[in-house]
């Protein structure tokens, strides 16, 4: 059974149609790109996977229907690293890593051991241990971006739906989240992600799937996808395109006029 079964999913806002007649479903241990221009429904999409927004058609997680299921269920099976990543509660790093663990717990009771070793995992593949004990709130747009994809892995679900996660991060950071997304979905975890960052894409990924105004229109192998006639047609870029031992490499090179 697919982890994740979309069928038919259209999203309206305002009378305007932002995801048009979208099917597509996701095993498990595959690390999807989300990919297509500022624009294309890539944000909408995974909101309406989230039941954050009403849709029409289907959207099945292990076989159920998304906008059907309690909050908690639905958290312990999909975890979400939103766009908008600012700390505005008056907590420590480490405490915010641990609600992702809350959807797990019992009612009314606290981490165990086992929990806690998820937060403590998540906090050291993020690289944030020596932020444990500092106010979130008062800590930089790439540091509090780390502490809420730590809040995301340690909530330990069999998907994650993340939005724009290398957003606000330096390379080395970014290089680390790819193969930390990589490593989870060889253990067994599905992964959606948006990306802009098409040479991420290309190396990391191991499929993608491509919108434009609201349409799937391709979906596939990153080499398969990402040649140079759709990623011009699309995006309005020329790119260097080669294939090395390390994987694709894809890098924008200059506008087509």
């Amino acid at each position: 059974m697919s982890l994740l079964r979309v069928k038919n999913l259209s999203v309206s806002r305002q009378k305007r149609t932002i995801i048009d007649g979208v099917t597509f479903s996701v095993g498990e241990g595959e690390f999807i790109g989300l990919i297509g221009p500022n624009g294309a429904g890539k944000s909408t999409l995974l909101r309406a996977i989230l039941a954050q927004l009403p849709y029409e058609g289907s959207v099945t997680l292990n076989g159920q229907e998304s906008a059907q299921l309690k909050s908690v269920k639905r958290a312990q099976f999909l975890s979400y690293i939103a766009q908008d990543r600012e700390i505005s509660w008056n907590m420590r790093v480490e405490a915010v890593v641990q609600l992702g663990r809350l959807a797990c717990l019992p009612q009314f009771s606290g981490l165990g051991v086992q929990d806690q070793q998820q937060v403590n995992s998540a906090i050291e593949a993020l690289e944030i241990g020596y932020l444990r004990d500092k106010p979130a709130r008062e800590l930089s747009g790439g540091e509090q971006a780390r502490v809420l994809i730590a809040r995301a892995i340690a909530q330990d679900t069999p998907m994650m739906l993340a939005d724009e996660p290398v957003a606000g991060l330096d390379p080395a950071h970014q290089l680390g989240l790819m193969q930390i997304f990589r490593e989870l979905s060889a253990r067994g975890r599905s992964i959606i992600c948006t990306l802009h960052d098409l040479g991420l894409a290309a190396r990391w990924c191991t499929r993608l799937l491509l919108l434009k105004d609201g349409c799937l229109v391709a979906d596939g192998a990153p080499a398969d996808i990402l040649r140079e006639e759709v990623i011009r047609d699309l995006y309005g870029v020329e790119v260097y395109r080669t294939q090395t031992p390390d994987g694709l490499i894809i890098q924008p090179t200059h506008i087509v006029r």
